[in-house]
């Protein structure tokens, strides 16, 4: 035999040595490592997003209702006061003579009607001369409830609990009806307005829970609820307005503020919630990779509302369900698999 003959024989015995190492492999492959995870049942709530102004919960100019000059001051600027504390006095010096007047005559002609109703009940009278009186003394009455109106008026009166703002009068300043004197505001609780686009309409409430964070306090969250929703639909912007309500015991919030809203629309307590790695796409759609007796199994689901890294799922999957959440590209249908089981997040889905 020839050297070429040998080497050629020589080879061939290694490259089939090579073939049978490679078969042999493939057969005893074991199972691909990959990341698993089983889905969870929790609550996901649907939010829509807004922006909104703050308003007082009660907002009012305080103004006089008769002319006059202002005598005292009995607040402080920026301070709370409560429903009935004065807030200015006005000079009453000749509303208090009015009033003394209106008394005395209220007292005379009393004391006429009395005599008149005397003597017409002796027969020494007649009906016209009581009758009279009476009218007179009617007459009186309505003076004297006009004379206390005016004087009570002097003392102007906080209509409601709150905070004055800034006065722009000063003591001795001679004060118009109508005239704007302060402001007084109702910040606790304090309300705040905005609107939602028109699709939300089946599921805006009244009792809807919000969340608001306002630029000027950072990240800080308060929460709240909705009271009032305008029947009105604006034509222009194709929105629903609505009012919410937001305890504010510390003051902190303040009327004009601008605010980020989030708005609860819809939730539901039992939905299926998996990890966003979970999801494949392709021409196809969205699928995810099951885990079943080892296996891995193509299953299409629909996909619902997003949010931290989780998604819910619609359809395709049940409690209980494990699916793949790393390595997917490794694997294929019915491929076998060595699940390795990733710890899942403890946080409850909700989605915007």
């Amino acid at each position: 035999m020839t050297k070429s003959c040998l080497w050629i024989q020589t080879a061939g015995a290694t490259v089939a040595g090579l073939v049978l190492s490679v078969v042999a492999a493939a057969g005893q492959a074991g199972p691909v490592p990959v990341e698993a995870e089983p889905v969870r049942v929790e609550r996901v709530i649907e939010e829509a997003t807004a922006i909104g102004t703050l308003i007082s919960a009660e907002s009012v100019t305080i103004s006089p209702e008769i002319a006059g000059r202002i005598s005292s001051i009995a607040f402080t600027e920026g301070s709370a006061v409560r429903e009935g504390d004065v807030l200015f006095q006005l000079d009453s010096t000749v509303h208090e003579a009015e009033l003394i007047e209106a008394q005395a005559n209220h007292e005379l002609r009393k004391r006429n009607f009395e005599r008149a109703d005397g003597l017409l009940q002796s027969r020494a009278g007649t009906a016209r001369a009581r009758d009279e009186a009476l009218s007179e003394l009617q007459v009186a009455e309505a003076l004297l409830t006009l004379a206390q109106s005016r004087l009570d008026k002097m003392r102007i009166v906080a209509p409601f609990d709150g905070i004055v703002g800034l006065r722009n009068v000063s003591v001795g300043e001679y004060v118009q009806p109508g005239q704007k004197l302060v402001n007084l505001e109702k910040i606790d609780p304090i309300k705040v307005d905005f609107s939602v686009a028109e699709r939300y309409l089946p599921h805006v409430r009244s009792g809807a829970r919000i969340q608001i964070k306002v630029d000027a306090l950072g990240e800080r969250t308060f929460t709240g609820e909705v009271y009032a929703i305008n029947p009105q639909i604006d034509p222009a912007g194709r929105s629903i307005a609505l009012r919410a309500v937001v305890p504010n015991p510390d003051g902190i919030l303040r009327p004009g503020l601008f605010a980020r809203v989030l708005l609860e629309t819809q939730s539901r307590d039992s939905a299926i919630v998996a990890s966003e790695d979970a999801i494949v796409a392709d021409a196809n759609g969205t699928f995810v990779y099951r885990v079943i007796d080892g296996k891995a199994v193509r299953t299409p689901v629909v996909l619902g509302q997003r949010r931290f890294g989780q998604v819910e799922i619609r359809e395709g999957l049940a409690e209980g369900d494990v699916v793949i959440v790393a390595g997917q590209i490794k694997i294929r249908d019915g491929a076998a698999v060595a699940p390795v089981m990733r710890e899942a997040p403890a946080h409850a889905a909700s989605a915007s």
